[in-house]
């Protein structure tokens, strides 16, 4: 399969390739929730765990391939713009859930260790990703050493929220408003096989949909003259996002909130691996050390963010600012915040020797 150059491709038809790219990405995306809500039930592994791995991994294999797609090609600033920029739009998307459940705030009410877990991880992980620019300028066969420090500590992770899933060391206070994760009948579900099949199906959809998505947003990019972190993180990072924002609203809808917030978390802790699989990918040395200010920008405030949700999980407030908690307020304000100064043109302070 292959794509025509773009070089020959005018913005209508660039912006037609990535609507409907996205579009694909927003069905394939609603639908796999079902799947996945339905094989940890049938597995066991509870919804946090299955958010974490199978919702979090395969609602972000679109974002993935684009990011890979694009270091390869040698765009590292579309790459890194787009994992980034993904992590923070759909911590956003987590505070858009919680105002669609209104019986109570959704930190609240899907309290769970392994969520804890995993929002933990992500700030590590982003913390190590920049860390590295600022780590010697080295690759070995064309790898910068964090990368393969990213991939450890993302699986390490993910072995401890497992762990801390199976038998945790403390639990979250009950109350009235907690929502349990409770299995359904598995009787009534489709097989074990069927559920799989599907899942691998709509994986691959995604991840074809995202490939051909990066050429559109880079014609965009080109034809409208507009930098690729504006691209990456307000066109592809939203587009390859949407599953995300579906994915937690439907999963909210079903009453499987572990389910939606351990999709988002987990979503955003694989995200990372973007940037890694990105700077292997980058054949012009280390990613990280190509990263524009702007991208540096918004790990920090994607950092910010996730610390921000870090305490709204340990504070567990039942009812906050219209209904919806005040970290998910906050979190809308620093997102619609870091969107104005990208788009106003705010640039770094100069480094000085």
């Amino acid at each position: 399969m292959s794509i025509p150059p773009t070089e020959s491709w005018t913005l209508l038809q660039g912006g037609l390739v990535f609507l409907v790219c996205a579009a694909i990405i927003a069905i394939a995306g609603t639908r796999i929730t079902r799947v996945v809500d339905q094989l940890a039930d049938r597995t066991g592994i509870g919804e946090a765990a299955a958010g974490a791995v199978l919702l979090g991994a395969s609602t972000s294999v679109g974002g993935s391939v684009l990011s890979v797609t694009a270091a390869w090609n040698g765009n590292a600033e579309l790459a890194v713009s787009n994992a980034l920029g993904g992590i923070a739009v759909q911590t956003f998307f987590l505070a858009v859930a919680d105002m669609v459940y209104r019986r109570a705030n959704l930190e609240h009410a899907a309290a769970s260790v392994p969520n804890m877990m995993q929002n933990g991880l992500l700030i590590c992980l982003l913390a190590l990703i920049l860390f590295a620019p600022y780590l010697p300028d080295v690759t070995v066969g064309g790898v910068h050493p964090v990368t393969p420090v990213l991939f450890a500590v993302y699986f390490y992770g993910i072995y401890l929220v497992r762990t801390a899933s199976e038998s945790p060391m403390w639990l979250p206070s009950a109350t009235g408003e907690t929502r349990e994760d409770k299995p359904d009948d598995v009787t009534a579900m489709p097989p074990m096989s069927r559920l799989c099949v599907e899942f691998l199906v709509l994986m691959a959809v995604l991840g074809i949909a995202g490939w051909v998505l990066e050429p559109a947003a880079t014609v965009i990019a080109n034809r409208t003259n507009l930098t690729q972190t504006v691209v990456g993180v307000l066109l592809t990072a939203v587009s390859t996002s949407i599953p995300e924002l579906v994915t937690s609203v439907a999963a909210v809808r079903r009453g499987a909130l572990t389910l939606a917030v351990g999709g988002i978390i987990g979503g955003n802790a694989f995200d990372t691996l973007f940037t890694a699989a990105s700077d292997i990918a980058y054949r012009d040395g280390s990613i990280y050390h190509a990263m524009p200010e702007d991208s540096k920008f918004w790990a920090a405030l994607t950092l910010l963010m996730s610390g921000v949700l870090m305490m709204g999980l340990i504070r567990r407030e039942r009812h906050g600012i219209g209904k919806i908690g005040m970290e998910s307020a906050v979190i809308m304000v620093l997102y619609v915040f870091g969107v104005v100064l990208m788009l106003g043109g705010v640039q770094a302070p100069p480094a000085y020797n």
